[in-house]
């Protein structure tokens, strides 16, 4: 059942993997080194190589779930108890993860994506080029209230003035 299970889950890194070296034209360490070297000088690059290194951990914390809840299964009876069945949960989350990250990293690597395209892309870019040029926040602080506040009327009580 571990190999079954093993051989899917390599099938999605090594696809990934493959994707991200057809995009760049380098093997992926190849790529890590040169991220690390200039992080800046290809920011999608950085991105890829960033969201693969979730994807490898989240695949080891998932091989690490479910090393683990075949070796409980392996000592149960015919029912499992709940300690087997919180591991099995695991795995669950553990898959989620990585197929969660799997999914940004395809994203990442797919220039046709619909939200790469059109409004919201154009949108993002103006957003993203403006990045780090300036304040987030205002320069100065915002005036002071110096007014006296209205009292507001509290149910069940008469308000005084």
């Amino acid at each position: 059942m571990s190999e079954d299970m093993s051989n899917g889950l390599d099938d999605i890194m090594a696809v990934l993997t493959g994707l991200i070296e057809a995009r760049f034209g380098m093997s992926v360490d190849m790529l890590r080194k040169a991220v690390a070297a200039r992080p800046a000088a290809f920011p999608a690059a950085t991105e890829v190589v960033t969201w693969h290194g979730h994807l490898v951990e989240s695949q080891a914390e998932l091989d690490r779930a479910e090393d683990a809840l075949l070796a409980a299964l392996d000592t149960q009876p015919s029912q499992i108890d709940d300690p087997a069945l919180a591991l099995a949960y695991q795995v669950d989350a553990a898959v989620q993860i990585r197929d969660g990250r799997a999914m940004v990293l395809r994203f990442l690597l797919d220039p046709d994506a619909p939200q790469k395209q059109g409004l919201a892309a154009e949108r993002l870019a103006r957003l993203t080029r403006g990045a780090g040029t300036g304040p987030v926040v205002p320069a100065a602080a915002p005036p002071q209230a110096t007014a006296a506040v209205p009292s507001v009327p509290v149910a069940g009580r008469s308000v005084r003035r």
